[in-house]
């Protein structure tokens, strides 16, 4: 489980696609420091299991249908991605519950500053679409930001300077790729309905 709180960027060193698993090795000195074998870490949102861990880098496993569903697959040496450790025990959550379990991608459809912020409309599918709504919290590739507008085919999310200094978001361009996690309790409702969703229910699947 993570927050969507992104600790910082890393730069993928080497990427074995061929392997099976795949093997992407990254550099990332303040990451690195806290992860060990066995642990779990948020790759541009998608949650890949350490199998090497050392000295200013790691390196984590990704199996076919990770690559296949997720945006994984475009990323090169010398890429950029956003990195965040598994949730501990105790810990401040500043951003929202992500599994790091990616529902699909999406497709940046236009980026505009205005005032010093950004406003990045990003175009998805209608299954996508169903588990967002305007205020709501979504994990786009990790990073937790607020839904602004959901239109027919898209919707739009609001970048800060500070998130888009600490994220991958600043170079992201119309066109590019993004992995999308959408609210897990916006997915309970969805399977459940309101009637669904009580403070047993809540408390049952730990979120309270």
């Amino acid at each position: 489980m993570f927050t969507g709180i992104i600790e910082e960027k890393g730069t993928v060193e080497r990427f074995e696609k061929s392997r099976e698993p795949s093997l992407i090795t990254i550099k990332a000195a303040k990451t690195a420091a806290g992860l060990k074998t066995g642990d779990s870490v948020s790759v541009d949102g998608v949650c890949l299991t350490v199998v090497k861990a050392g000295e200013g880098a790691f390196s984590a496993e990704a199996v076919e249908e990770t690559l296949r569903r997720t945006t994984l697959i475009l990323r090169r040496p010398g890429d950029a991605v956003n990195l965040e450790g598994a949730l501990t025990a105790g810990s401040k959550i500043s951003g929202h519950f992500v599994t790091g379990h990616i529902d699909g991608t999406g497709e940046i459809g236009s980026v505009r500053e205005s005032k010093g912020q950004k406003t990045v409309e990003i175009k998805a599918e209608k299954d996508l679409l169903k588990g967002i709504v305007p205020k709501g919290s979504i994990a786009v590739d990790g990073i937790s930001l607020t839904v602004g507008d959901v239109k027919e085919g898209s919707f739009s999310v609001y970048i800060i300077p500070h998130t888009a200094g600490m994220t991958t978001l600043a170079s992201k361009k119309a066109g590019d790729k993004v992995n999308l996690e959408t609210d897990i309790l916006g997915k309970y409702v969805n399977k459940n309905g309101l009637s669904g969703i009580t403070m047993e229910f809540l408390r049952e699947k730990g979120f309270i």
